[in-house]
């Protein structure tokens, strides 16, 4: 986000992520039509909410938000109604939030946004709940591994590997952790970028051809990662930086979408024709304000806006066309 939002402006400005959707199609076609019809906008009536991170819940027809002020997850109802769905006194601030619908549970990047503002380290969890119950299945303290020289840790975005592996980034350690299935937890890229101060790791996604997509605020930079060797990291080709980019998450047909959470207002659709060696813009979709990350329903595109800085202005969800 920007300073003209006054959230703890500068620190905060290119870290925070949501996580709308994490895994690449498997084809090009479209995915089916959410069951119900959603509306073009939602206005979600609780300010100072600051819901950081969506996801568009297909098994049971919903939208989920987190929320940086409160930790704790909710439902949205289409007339921006709230209900809680996951109230665990030991989230902080919920920021990324990911549907693992192939194994009925909802991830959530834990973190403390009091980090940014130098008076504590932070922290950067996985919380791990029951898609259909919001039963904590399991909570996972990333920060305790490190790296070495790390002074302050922010989870920001995760993503699920084909053996459901989750891949977390920390925005302040600048590091992507990995939780394999038994929800054991390691460094899993360190590779210099803990020692690049001025880089960002942001918004993640996995590609079923086994590689990961790594966003990079600062400079606007994406990076192709192995999910089977951390050395193995090549940057992608691009015709032009995405500075600002924040949320990364799969369209439909199979295009990268990339919110700018940065003046430009924009998300950004990336194409390729070399699996991820390189990449074109394939389209764009402005929206008003700020957003942070968007979420997928059927064909549709949603970005949330989370009015961090202003408690009293209500967040709200919209849709965005791709042109």
């Amino acid at each position: 986000m920007t300073s003209k939002y006054g959230f703890m402006a500068g620190a905060i400005a290119l870290v925070l992520a949501g996580c709308g959707g994490s895994k690449a199609p498997e084809a090009a076609a479209p995915a089916a039509a959410p069951a119900i019809e959603l509306p073009a906008s939602i206005t979600i009536n609780t300010p100072g909410l600051s819901p950081e991170g969506i996801e568009y819940d297909t098994k049971h027809n919903r939208f989920l938000v987190g929320s940086i002020t409160q930790g704790t997850v909710f439902v949205v109802g289409n007339d921006g109604t709230l209900t809680p769905f996951i109230q665990d006194p030991d989230l902080k601030s919920s920021v990324g939030i990911e549907v693992d619908e192939e194994r009925n549970r909802l991830l959530v990047a834990n973190s403390d946004a009091a980090a940014f503002g130098g008076q504590v380290p932070g922290q950067a969890k996985l919380g791990v709940y029951d898609l259909d119950t919001g039963m904590r299945i399991a909570m996972v303290d990333l920060g305790a591994l490190g790296p070495e020289g790390a002074k302050a840790h922010f989870a920001n975005d995760m993503t699920v590997g084909k053996d459901g592996s989750v891949y977390v980034t920390d925005s302040l350690a600048r590091v992507v952790f990995k939780v394999d299935p038994t929800y054991t937890p390691s460094v899993f890229l360190p590779n210099g970028f803990a020692n690049k101060k001025d880089h960002v790791l942001n918004g993640i996604v996995y590609h079923p051809s086994g590689f990961l997509l790594v966003g990079e605020s600062v400079e606007g930079k994406l990076f192709a990662v192995s999910e089977n060797d951390a050395n193995d990291i090549s940057e992608v080709t691009l015709p032009a930086p995405v500075k600002g980019v924040d949320g990364l998450v799969w369209a439909a047909n199979g295009d990268l979408l990339v919110v700018r959470n940065d003046d430009s207002t924009r998300v950004v659709a990336l194409r390729t024709e070399d699996d991820w060696k390189s990449a074109v813009v394939a389209g764009t979709g402005v929206f008003t304000g700020q957003a942070t990350t968007g979420a997928v329903a059927g064909d549709a595109v949603f970005v949330v806006h989370p009015m961090m800085g202003d408690a009293t202005v209500a967040p709200s969800i919209e849709r965005v066309t791709i042109q």
